[in-house]
């Protein structure tokens, strides 16, 4: 069996015992037995509900955008009148709710396109489904749109009006670009502090944000919602518990997506995503639980997540998950400056050599078989290389590529759940980008909820050997709480790692313009996430120039 094969009969064969296992209710196991059959379009639900006949504003969680192409890019909400709110049988009816409040039925939404924030010209409109199958997400895939421009987008559904939307089409594929500005974000506990870096995000002027996965958490969320500690709120019990069935990852959505400063900043731009671990479960490799579950069962839970994920997330249709198997690796062209290969790092990594956690290299984690991307996606990602005419090749993806050692001398360790861990899945990776030729390689990184800015060496173990690329590390919005400018290793990494050029441990993105002569990446922080409002200021700036990579600072 292949990893791109649906696992369907393993999820059939745990479906099977749901009874016997603790976390698998006879719910989730029948959601995920119908993941690959019970859709729309094929007669499960026939009932309509009338959208005039909802008495609460269904757009709570906000309007997203994403996955820009020349003439299109998706457009996003779901309706949850009463977001955090689980599904049931109604005690007010002999109805059933799928959940947000929302009835176990089939609801219209209308949507428009404009060039302008008023509305008054109507770049397109039109009506769309929103299903109980997909708890009443919405996506839309408008076509005919004008390449590299501004447009504004709303829904409607009953007498109710979403929030505007600001999104922006990619350029034409052979548009000769001056520049492009695009940030990157990553890790964002909700429990860990105020999504503060997203306010400040949202008024940054730029072409389109690339999340690097972490999206959501799994871990209990309490009463207070952790270190925000509110005393204006009380969250539901239902937070409070680990992310295990499809229903409790579609209400921790719900959660996170009823933040102001995350809806400002899908509000204000396009987004480009991809998953890392706690989207699932914290540092899964393939089928491979943390927990050491069975197969089986596990991927039960990988399907309940890999589809709240696509249900909450501005994605198209060829994203959207088979079971426990999702698509999600794609390419994005902007112009003739940059193509973007997003990878996933998740679903077909081999297991952590030695058991995960920091390890000296060793035959486990330096056997050529192991691989971080699967044999399918890393042929594509270094095919698109070999066929690539952008100025920019840009690898958006979740985990450190650089070598990164925890100490200076021989007694080092590495992190096996980086590509240190699979030093052979980089090599190949780095062969495969100097045989296409790929002058100007960029890797954009998450995971680590620190920002590091890298020169990407062909020898890592040679700091005099040729720089193939760099590689700008984003911090987190929240994960790791405040933290700190200098971290209580900032000294020895540097000295361990000649090739880390910078080294900062507060919360925030980085900013990267792409030029024709320069990439130059800015790396923005705020002080404290633990009390909102903090403001945003840029801790570091950097450029590597085109045909000569190497970072300098700006």
């Amino acid at each position: 069996m292949t990893h791109h094969a649906p696992h369907e009969q393993e999820i059939r064969a745990a479906a099977a015992h749901f009874g016997r296992r603790r976390f698998l209710t006879v719910t989730g196991a029948a959601a995920a037995l119908a993941f690959t059959t019970n859709l729309p379009g094929t007669g499960a639900y026939a009932a309509e509900a009338d959208a005039r006949k909802i008495t609460e504003n269904p757009f709570t969680l906000g309007v997203a955008s994403g996955d820009p192409r020349p003439g299109s890019v998706v457009l996003w909400t779901r309706l949850a009148p009463r977001p955090y709110e689980p599904g049931w049988g109604s005690p007010r009816s002999n109805e059933r709710e799928s959940g947000g409040g929302m009835p176990d039925a089939r609801v219209t939404v209308r949507w428009e396109v404009a060039y302008d924030e008023r509305f008054q010209r109507l770049a397109g409109q039109g009506r769309a489904e929103a299903h109980p199958e997909f708890n009443h997400s919405v996506h839309i895939e408008p076509t005919g749109l004008a390449p590299d421009r501004v447009y504004y987008y709303r829904f409607r559904a009953g007498s109710w009006i979403s929030p505007a939307g600001r999104t922006r089409t990619a350029p034409a594929r052979a548009a000769r670009l001056s520049e492009l500005k695009l940030a990157a974000v990553s890790c964002q506990a909700y429990h860990d502090g105020y999504f503060t870096a997203y306010r400040h995000l949202a008024e940054e002027d730029l072409d389109v944000v690339f999340h690097l996965g972490d999206y959501l958490y799994e871990y209990p969320v309490g009463a207070a919602g952790g270190v925000r500690n509110y005393t204006d709120r009380t969250l539901p019990a239902v937070f409070n518990r680990e992310t295990v069935t499809l229903e409790d990852y579609r209400l921790r959505y719900a959660l996170y997506k009823s933040d102001p400063d995350l809806q400002a900043a899908h509000a204000a731009h396009p987004f480009i995503v991809t998953w890392d671990d706690h989207e699932v479960e914290n540092n899964y490799a393939s089928d491979i639980s943390e927990d050491h579950l069975p197969p089986d069962e596990f991927l039960v839970r990988r399907a309940a997540a890999y589809r709240a994920y696509w249900e909450n997330q501005p994605l198209r249709r060829p994203q959207r998950p088979k079971g426990a198997d999702a698509r999600l690796y794609r390419r994005v062209q902007y112009g003739q400056l940059a193509q973007f290969d997003i990878l996933d790092t998740r679903q077909y990594r081999s297991d952590q050599a030695y058991g995960d956690g920091w390890h000296a290299p060793g035959p486990e984690s330096l056997d050529p078989a192991r691989t971080l991307t699967g044999a399918a996606q890393e042929r594509w990602l270094i095919d698109g290389w070999r066929e690539s005419s952008a100025r920019w090749n840009v690898l958006p993806q979740q985990v450190t590529f650089s070598e990164r050692r925890n100490a200076t001398g021989a007694g080092y360790q590495l992190s096996m759940d980086a590509w240190d861990g699979y030093a052979a899945s980089r090599d190949r990776v780095l062969a495969g980008a100097e045989s296409a030729g790929v002058d100007n390689l960029v890797v954009l990184t998450g995971d680590v909820h620190v920002h590091y800015a890298f020169d990407i060496k062909k020898d890592f173990k040679d700091p005099g050997s040729r720089t193939a690329g760099v590689e700008f590390v984003t911090t987190s919005i929240a994960s790791g709480k405040d933290g700190a400018d200098k971290p209580g290793n900032w000294a020895t990494y540097l000295a361990a790692n000649p090739h880390m050029k910078f080294y900062n441990g507060r919360r925030g993105y980085v900013t990267v313009t792409l030029g024709q002569e320069t990439a130059r990446a800015d790396y923005r922080t705020v002080s404290a996430v633990t009390t909102p409002g903090a403001p945003v200021h840029t801790a570091a700036s950097f450029v590597s120039e085109a045909g000569d990579p190497g970072l300098k600072p700006a």
